[in-house]
């Protein structure tokens, strides 16, 4: 007989319109019953268009009907909100005290290391007035779902992504909202959005201390913190009011990683320092966390930043980075 577990393989091939992912990957598989070689399949409609929910109903069938000895399939939806059907393994904040010292840079590198190494990975940009991460990866897609949900963007290797200038009808743009409608946005992110199974969502804050990174700490179920700096003696101390901010929300310091450390010129084999002496491990004695290292200015970077070709980004630095911050910050899969 046709197990339960052979079902949800089956339906693991089923791709959700508007989004490319599985029905099993955002976690729309709410129950299965198996009896006499019949089976009965309940789904989520959250986020699904009426023609959406026929066209998962029309590929569930015959992905099911292909199994041996499976004589009768029924499909049911049912109204799920989308934060119920979210299982995120981690939710890892990346803040600064700061504006200028490339936390969303820092943050897309994050999810760029981790899907390399086969995790499920999503980022949420609740920098709401000055959104760059579909930027960096490409993205002009607008999110797609119904009045029950939101369906994230997917980038090019598989991420998915939410973020404010995916729905202005311009990237260019101002979002002129005061601190309120900021948070509720970000709220709405957070429990509108149909995230599904993944293993680390990466939320890139806003800079300072104020509304937008205080909801994110109160509203999602943060795992950890990193706190990105660059070397001026300045930045490095206004970084430490975000420091201060995580430690009195009690929310753990995962680690600190400098930006901006140096310029590597190859023809001289030379660091130039062009913002002072590395302050890592200070930072890193101040946040009382693991310092994940250093991140020069890399014109190559910054070039596939601006061609929306992050995922491309390879250096000998970003994989000693990648390796790092795995080993700190998530248990190896």
């Amino acid at each position: 007989m046709t197990t339960k577990g052979e079902i949800e393989q089956a339906l693991s091939e089923v791709l959700v319109p508007g989004v490319g992912r599985s029905v099993a990957q955002l976690n729309m598989i709410r129950g299965i019953e198996v009896a006499n070689n019949a089976v009965r399949v309940t789904l989520a409609s959250t986020a699904l268009s009426p023609d959406s929910q026929d066209w998962v109903r029309t590929k569930s069938q015959a992905a099911m009907e292909r199994l041996p000895d499976m004589s009768k399939v029924n499909i049911e939806f049912v109204e799920v909100k989308p934060v119920e059907l979210n299982q995120i393994k981690y939710v890892i904040a990346v803040m600064s005290g700061k504006g200028g010292v490339g936390k969303s840079l820092v943050a897309s590198l994050m999810a760029v290391a981790l899907k390399r190494r086969g995790y499920e990975v999503g980022i949420l940009d609740a920098d709401i007035t000055g959104s760059s991460i579909p930027k960096m990866f490409g993205i002009t897609t607008r999110p797609s779902g119904s009045n029950t949900g939101i369906l994230p963007v997917l980038s090019r290797s598989g991420m998915v992504v939410m973020s404010m200038n995916l729905l202005l009808s311009r990237e260019d743009d101002a979002v002129i909202w005061r601190g309120p409608l900021l948070s509720k946005a970000i709220t709405q992110f957070w429990e509108d959005v149909v995230w599904g199974r993944l293993d680390c969502l990466i939320v890139d804050l806003p800079p300072g201390t104020a509304d937008a990174p205080l909801t994110v700490m109160q509203t999602l179920p943060v795992s950890g913190v990193i706190v990105v700096f660059t070397p001026q003696d300045l930045t490095t101390m206004i970084v430490k009011k975000a420091v201060s901010m995580a430690q009195k929300m009690d929310k753990p310091i995962l680690g600190v990683v400098e930006n901006m450390s140096y310029l590597y010129i190859p023809e001289l084999d030379k660091r130039i320092e062009l913002f002072g002496k590395s302050r890592g491990q200070e930072m890193a004695q101040a946040a009382g966390a693991p310092f994940l290292g250093q991140l020069p200015l890399d014109p190559e970077l910054a070039k596939l930043c601006d061609e929306g070709d992050i995922e491309r980004y390879n250096s000998d630095t970003f994989t000693i980075f990648s390796q790092t911050f795995v080993q700190h910050c998530l248990e190896p899969k």
